[in-house]
């Protein structure tokens, strides 16, 4: 059975991942390595969901260290930039090198990442940084495709879980949040 070392954001993303990942007949680990969230609040409610999908599949998860100094140096000279600009793709190079490294030290087989699950990521772009690090451990799997958003979402409603509504970092929550608050003007 070929060793899969999967790259976790949240748990709510990870339930249809770790299926898909199942279904094909992997041994799969988790990864939770995510320094860019912010607060750290959220990275416990966060790291919290994942004891439930511990237990629903039987995973073993990882636990990378929450350095969010070392993400801000990496990212905050695009801080101002929107969500999917340069910021991301240095964010999913930094927590996916850590990712290769584990992967590569354990003597996993492959290594791949929950971030495709998300209708609001892009999935060419984490695939270029994965193969870039890696290409022949890099596993391209769009988990989004054959309805894995929609099984995500199903799982996370029926375990009652915390879904976030932010990336994670504390520019997309200040994004998130300008989008919220912002009221256009209109003509009455």
């Amino acid at each position: 059975m070929k060793k899969i070392l999967l790259h976790i954001c949240c748990g709510v993303c990870a339930s249809s991942c770790v299926e898909n990942l199942h279904s094909q007949g992997f041994y799969v680990v988790g990864f939770f390595f995510n320094p860019n969230i912010h607060p750290f609040e959220e990275y416990q409610r966060r790291k919290e969901n994942l004891k439930l999908i511990k237990e629903k599949f039987s995973l073993e998860i990882i636990e990378g260290e929450y350095n969010p100094r070392e993400w801000f140096k990496i990212c905050k000279e695009y801080a101002k930039e929107r969500e999917g600009g340069r910021r991301c793709l240095l964010c999913y190079e930094f927590r996916l090198k850590e990712t290769q490294k584990l992967c590569k030290s354990l003597g996993f087989d492959f290594f791949t990442t929950t971030l495709t699950v998300s209708p609001h990521k892009k999935a060419e772009m984490v695939f270029s940084v994965g193969k870039k690090l890696d290409e022949k451990r890099f596993l391209e799997i769009d988990f989004k495709k054959k309805d894995g958003f929609k099984k995500a979402m199903e799982f996370a409603k029926k375990y009652n879980l915390y879904r976030q509504d932010y990336c994670g970092c504390v520019y997309s929550f200040q994004e998130r949040k300008w989008r919220k608050d912002f009221t256009p003007l209109t003509n009455t």
